[in-house]
């Protein structure tokens, strides 16, 4: 950089103008201001603990209509990553608590952020970084110091890319309304949310799911979890269907999509939240 009086920076703009990140929640989470419209941008999350590049390329990035939340360590990206959905991820390798290649691969190894499109941001120079960093599933690689508007191409070319593929693969996500249940990523959301179900509550929803409309005996929901280990007595089933019905009824007391037939079994309602007939 230029500025007169500045300190060298790794970002290569024409003027010096330090960017003020602003905190919203822990301190060890800054963020960019909020803009209007976020809604509509693709979300980015930059994990790096150079604060005045991450403040400077947030402004950057913001002014070509990307959303960007800035993480500073390994832990507030994991925390960020847990509790939110993004576009795509720029990860720093070199952070203070950690290497970014574990991140990477962990990412990779979870069904939730396996295909999250995700450009690798470093100072280090050897090749076979950026051929480690590949091999583990990286999409990009940008080594520092760098042009930031080759930053922006190749973000948006990431995004091309990911809605490209979005847009020939398979929908294999079952709409129930409001409710969604993704078979490739086994993972039920509501309004968009995940739904917190373990493997075995999953494939219970799925079961139910798959004969909508339909009553299925607790004997039939048995056989058809056969890869699961069956537990004691039938009566189980019940118990799973309870907490099923806690993480994707409005109101559990009076379940609206599974449904209970006495002496018969549970039926999973085949039109939901208003949904009209076909």
């Amino acid at each position: 950089m230029n500025g007169a009086g500045c300190p060298p920076c790794t970002l290569r703009f024409p003027a010096c103008r330090p960017s003020k990140i602003v905190v919203n929640g822990p301190a060890t989470i800054p963020r960019i201001p909020a803009r209007p419209h976020l809604n509509s941008m693709p979300r980015i999350l930059l994990i790096d603990d150079d604060l005045r590049l991450t403040g400077m390329v947030a402004e950057y990035l913001g002014s070509a209509g990307l959303d960007v939340t800035s993480s500073p360590t390994l832990a507030a990206g994991r925390q960020r990553l847990e509790h939110d959905s993004f576009d795509a991820l720029v990860l720093d390798l070199m952070l203070p608590d950690g290497d970014g290649l574990d991140l990477c691969r962990e990412l990779r190894a979870a069904p939730r952020t396996r295909a999250l499109p995700l450009l690798m941001l470093t100072a280090r120079g050897e090749p076979m970084d950026r051929v480690v960093g590949l091999e583990l599933g990286a999409d990009d690689y940008l080594a520092k110091p760098f042009e930031p508007r080759e930053l922006l191409a190749r973000i948006k070319a990431l995004l091309r890319r990911a809605r490209a593929a979005a847009d020939d693969a398979p929908d294999n996500v079952q709409r129930f309304g409001r409710l969604e249940i993704d078979l490739d990523r086994r993972e039920a959301r509501l309004d968009g949310k995940p739904c917190d179900l373990t493997a075995y509550q999953f494939d219970l929803l799925r079961v139910l799911a798959a004969a909508a409309g339909r009553v299925l005996s607790r004997d039939q929901i048995m056989d058809a979890l056969k890869g699961h280990p069956l537990e004691a007595f039938d009566r189980s089933i019940d118990v799973h269907i309870s907490r099923i019905r806690a993480a994707i009824e409005d109101d559990p007391k009076v379940p609206r999509r599974i449904l209970t037939v006495r002496g018969a079994g549970y039926v999973f309602a085949r039109k939901q939240d208003g949904e009209p007939e076909a």
